[in-house]
This record gives C-alpha cells, sequence and structure tokens, in this order.
C-alpha cells in the first residue's frame, strides 16, 4: 500500500507543526500539507487530494462541522476530529461523528506538544484506521444529529472453566465496536422498541465523549441510553454504554444482572475493552446472552467472542458489506467464534428478539432450504 496522504486542517501553529512531525515518523504516512481553516485546506485539496483529513473544529471563517458536511456532499473522504476535552467539545465532537467523521483524537487545551509526542502511536493508528474506512457504506449511514505490551482480559477478569448456565428466558445483548461504530450504533439503537433485551456496548472512544455520546442516542432513542455506572441494572429497555475511561463488565447477583465499572490496564490496547466485557458476560450470562462485533479496526472482541461462544451464547458479527472497517467482524470470524455474519440492518431485529442459538440457527436454515 501507498503512503497515507494526510492533510492536518487546525488554526493551532503548534498543532499543525507538532502533528506533522510527529506522523511523518511513522511509516507508511505522509503529511502532504497543512491549513489553517478550511479555506486554505479547499485550496490545497484541490490539487492535491489527501486519503484522510486531520480536522479541528473551531476555527476562523468555517467552522470543522460546516466543511465536514462540505466534504462529505462532494467528495466523501476519511476525516478524523482533532478536539479538545471539554464538555461543551464532546457535544459538538458527536455532531461531527454523526455528520460522517470516522474518528477521534482528543488534545488538551494546555501541554499540546508533550501530549501530541507522547500519543504518536495513538495517532497513527487513528489515521491508518481512517485510511481503511469503506466510505460509500459510512456516508451511507452518517445522520445530521506510547507502545504498551498488549495484554489480553486476564489482565482485568481471569478466565474461569465455564459452568454450563442454565437457559432462561432473561436474555442480555452484548455489542462491542470500534471505528465506523458510532453511525452503525445510532442506525441500530435507533430502531429497538422499548420492550428490547438490556443491552451493554462497549464502542471504543475517548473518555471525554461517551457520557455526550450516549445522551445524543439516548435523545433520538425509544430505549433509554445512558453511560453506565458501577450497579447499573441490565434490564429491557435500557442500553448501557461503557465509559471511555474504564472496563465494563457484566455480574449476576441472583436473577438479576448489574454491571461493575473497573479501572485497569489497556486490554487489547483498549480501555475499555470488548474483550473484557464479552469474558464476562460468558461467564455470568452463557447461553442466556447474545453477543454481536461490529465495525472496527483490530482484534478487540474476538478472542471474548469466542469465549461467549463457547459458553453457548450466540455470537454474530456484522458482515462485510456493511461494515466501514472489516477488522474486528474478521477476527472473530477467523477464530471460529462467530455462529454466522449479520447486516448491519438486519442487526435490530436480532437485539430485540435474542433468539437462542439454537432458535437463530434453526430459522438460518429453514431460511436456506426455502
Amino acid at each position: 500500500m501507498s503512503e497515507i496522504k494526510v492533510i492536518i486542517v487546525d488554526d493551532s501553529a503548534v498543532v499543525r507543526q507538532v502533528l506533522s512531525e510527529q506522523l511523518n515518523t511513522i511509516s507508511g504516512i505522509k503529511v502532504t500539507a497543512t491549513a489553517r481553516d478550511p479555506i486554505f485546506a479547499q485550496r490545497q485539496m484541490a490539487t492535491d487530494w489527501p486519503d484522510v483529513i486531520v480536522l479541528d473544529i473551531e476555527m476562523p471563517r468555517m467552522d470543522g462541522i460546516t466543511f465536514l458536511r462540505k466534504i462529505m456532499q462532494e467528495r466523501p473522504t476519511p476525516v478524523v476530529i482533532c478536539s479538545t476535552l471539554t464538555e461543551k467539545g464532546a457535544e459538538v465532537t458527536m455532531q461531527a461523528m454523526s455528520a460522517g467523521a470516522v474518528d477521534i483524537i482528543t488534545k488538551p487545551k494546555a501541554g499540546l506538544r508533550g501530549f501530541l509526542e507522547d500519543h504518536r502511536t495513538l495517532l497513527g493508528d487513528a489515521i491508518k484506521g481512517a485510511a481503511r474506512a469503506r466510505m460509500a457504506q459510512h456516508v451511507k449511514h452518517a445522520r445530521t444529529l506510547p507502545a504498551k505490551p498488549k495484554l489480553d482480559a486476564g489482565a482485568v477478569l481471569a478466565e474461569t472453566p465455564i459452568k454450563p448456565l442454565a437457559q432462561t428466558t432473561d436474555r442480555v445483548v452484548a455489542i462491542g465496536t470500534s471505528t465506523g461504530g458510532t453511525q452503525a450504533l445510532e442506525r441500530v439503537l435507533t430502531r429497538l422498541p422499548r420492550t428490547t433485551p438490556g443491552v451493554v456496548v462497549v464502542q471504543h472512544m475517548p473518555g471525554a465523549f461517551t457520557a455526550a455520546f450516549a445522551r445524543r442516542l439516548n435523545d433520538a432513542c425509544e430505549v433509554n441510553v445512558k453511560e453506565a455506572e458501577s450497579n447499573d441494572r441490565v434490564i429491557p429497555g435500557q442500553v448501557l454504554i461503557a465509559p471511555g475511561t474504564d472496563h465494563m463488565l457484566l455480574r449476576r447477583s441472583g436473577a438479576q444482572y448489574r454491571v461493575e465499572i473497573k479501572n485497569g490496564p489497556l486490554v487489547s490496547r483498549h480501555r475499555p475493552s470488548v474483550d473484557v466485557l464479552f469474558r464476562s458476560v460468558a461467564q455470568a450470562a452463557g447461553p442466556n446472552a447474545v453477543g454481536i462485533i461490529m465495525t472496527g479496526m483490530g482484534d478487540d472482541g474476538a478472542q471474548g467472542l469466542l469465549e461467549m461462544h463457547k459458553a453457548g451464547a450466540l455470537t454474530l458479527g456484522q458482515d462485510e458489506a456493511s461494515s466501514v472497517v472489516y477488522g474486528m467482524p474478521r477476527e472473530a470470524l477467523k477464530r471460529g467464534a462467530v455462529d454466522g455474519e449479520i447486516a448491519l440492518d438486519d442487526i435490530p431485529e436480532v437485539i430485540f428478539k435474542a433468539p437462542t442459538r439454537k432458535a437463530y440457527l434453526g430459522r438460518e436454515a429453514r431460511k436456506t432450504r426455502a
């Protein structure tokens, strides 16, 4: 693959300089231009269109969201939002994600140079992931609304032999997603009725943004959507989204399911980690759960979904055709962790019905015969 051409659009000269320096040291990435606002960016892009745009939101002459929408209408291109860690910034960034941005890079108001230098690998991964995004699929669903050793889920939750659990009518749906997941989740959750079984979600997202993301979804959905807190019950009609700073685990207390929010090391290079959630669901719910792994880069969730599969849960992966980045679902499929693949638009029905593995596979077999 040729080098990924990047343009940085930010009114901060420090951000443009330091981000350019850091990204140009990463193999496969080349910053071909920088611009202090979208007007200048448009002139430069007219002669050399980038593969990825790194975009600030608050800028003079034209704000980032207006520019983003213009790009998505004229020539859809992967955009990574570079946003400050503020509550106001979080709300506006969620608007940008809904309008078609692929990922988020957070930047503090102070200590910018040190932050950008320390997070070089994270920045590079975000841009490489964005470059792989299938923009036709991404835009279709958009709506106007330092390197460390890779740890597995055992760093947070010990693996234990799965003891068969009795089949019950109390169902739990666990979802894991990353790049492209904000738009995909909005498309799925807005189609769920209030009688939907309880849902727990890990979406890879910086900590400052998950609360705003949950509020945005809650305003748009019939089900209740909230950023999860320890001891929240998993009940019908409610979706719990893991906070972007901590892992989320499912726990069973008698006949009830609750979540535990737990700090810990990065697992599969993420916190929260899909692997941690899925392992806890395998242990707490077993065959009473449905696991769905959706669009995203990397392999977080593949091992955890395999553990859910072995525990008797129905496990599904989003199909390649409807995924913005077919990374996490591909890894789960390669490991034999999924009972089948499913298109994005078919996921709401599966969540609502939350069938057992036997019922789902039986229905699919009948479809095939027909």
